[in-house]
């Protein structure tokens, strides 16, 4: 399945989305943004999906907003403009199946925000983060004010938002934006090969590891109760007698997501 600006490959339980505008640095459109959210979307309603691997066309993962079709505009075109961007977000935090971004070359802009969504970021030895946003008199979107706070810490985020800086790809693992650097041009290989590993995990499981990770700067008090329900949720599930059959009988689980 394929779009003209998201390409869509299944490796057994792993979707691979691919932004396909390589001509531009897998800059973000309005089309784009649109297939991008529709694409993901489709991978949460997939019954043989497990895990959805992030990743862009060509030398680039994603350089940002398409600056080329940016103009001042008024809300009456910008807000349904911003929504169609945030639903691409929407549609990363609110699936139950993880998500892996693999980065190669740039990531700028929204490309960070679309990298530091995930729950996982394999980037390339030779990637490139940077916020960007300020360069063109933004402040950001894509859930940056959430996701790069969560990632690398309020204070550093700040500092990367407020004093836009390039950074490598090792750089970015420092702080955290980035999880493994990998030799260049290997970045998609790792991340499908992590994913193929997550996909072994029970789903139900990594649903609610997924709804309560979107509880992280919750009351601790209140992520306790949160994860009480999830543990009695999972405790009468197929997926967990199976798990404890195969702890006893000293064999690899099958899980089915029941």
């Amino acid at each position: 399945m394929a779009g003209s600006t998201v390409l869509i490959e299944d490796r057994g339980p792993v979707r691979i989305v691919t932004l396909n505008r390589p001509e531009r640095r897998n800059a973000i459109d309005l089309e784009l943004r649109v297939e991008l959210g529709d694409a993901l979307e489709a991978a949460t309603a997939a019954q043989d999906v497990r895990v959805i691997v992030l990743t862009g066309a060509g030398q680039s993962f994603c350089s940002g907003g398409d600056i080329s079709t940016m103009r001042r505009m008024g809300p009456d075109e910008t807000i349904p403009r911003a929504q169609a961007a945030q639903r691409v977000i929407r549609a990363i935090w609110s699936s139950a199946k993880p998500v892996v971004a693999a980065v190669e070359g740039a990531a700028f802009g929204a490309g960070v925000s679309l990298a530091a969504a995930c729950d996982r970021v394999v980037a390339g030895k030779d990637s490139t983060f940077g916020t960007a946003f300020t360069g063109v008199g933004l402040a950001g979107d894509m859930g940056l004010f959430s996701s790069l706070p969560a990632r690398v810490g309020p204070a550093v985020a700040r500092q990367l938002m407020l004093l836009p800086r390039r950074l490598t790809g090792e750089e970015a693992r420092e702080v955290g934006l980035v999880d493994e650097v990998v030799p260049a041009g290997t970045a998609l290989e790792r991340a499908v090969s992590d994913a193929e590993q997550i996909a072994t995990a029970p789903p139900l499981a990594l649903r609610e590891m997924k709804s309560l990770w979107r509880h992280w700067a919750a009351d601790p008090f209140e992520v306790l109760d949160l994860e009480v329900q999830a543990q009695a949720r999972l405790f009468d599930t197929e997926d967990f007698a199976e798990g404890i059959d195969a702890f006893h009988s000293k064999r690899r689980p099958v899980f089915s997501g029941r």
